[in-house]
């Protein structure tokens, strides 16, 4: 598998992303988990900084991520609450969406809960992250799509190898 970002929707409610790094898994666990580097490269498309980012990695700790446009200044993000933690092989954790102030209304409720697992296997110094998302409904799943999220997760990614890089 390359580098690129595979995406596929699964039944009616799931999007199963697949991505591989040119890195060992610990590296990429770490990038996911600590607040200090998923600032880093955890942005979307340029322009886009993320002011907050609020980890407690450990079952029953939350999370919450805010970004904000240079732009015009608005701002959405997510939160939720982490559900399982097997470092550095699987942590699932519940996502709520916060549409902030932003001007486009998304087409998914923000208080229907996704369900976010996300499992990260090595073999020869490459990680591949297997996230499935699993959402509350078919609307909610279509709506998320549309937004364009797997491409601002591409671009993210694509920070992330430049990081593994150096």
């Amino acid at each position: 598998m390359q580098n690129a970002l595979k995406a596929e929707a699964r039944g009616d409610r799931e999007v199963v992303v697949m991505r591989e790094f040119k890195a060992p898994r610990q590296l990429v666990w770490d990038a996911h988990t600590k607040p200090e580097l998923v600032k880093r490269w955890m942005l979307g498309p340029d322009g886009w900084s993320m002011p907050v980012c609020e980890m407690d990695v450990r079952v029953g700790g939350k999370y919450r991520w805010r970004w904000k446009s240079d732009e015009n200044g608005q701002e959405f993000g997510f939160f939720g609450e982490f559900r399982e933690v097997n470092a550095p092989a699987k942590i699932v954790h519940t996502e709520y969406f916060d549409q902030g102030d932003l001007e486009q209304q998304n087409e998914f409720p923000a208080g229907e809960p996704a369900i976010i697992t996300q499992e990260y296997s090595e073999a020869n110094g490459r990680t591949l992250l297997t996230t499935i998302m699993l959402f509350a409904s078919k609307e909610s799943r279509d709506g998320a799509v549309a937004t364009g999220m797997t491409d601002g997760m591409e671009i993210g990614y694509k920070r992330l190898d430049e990081m593994f890089a150096k």
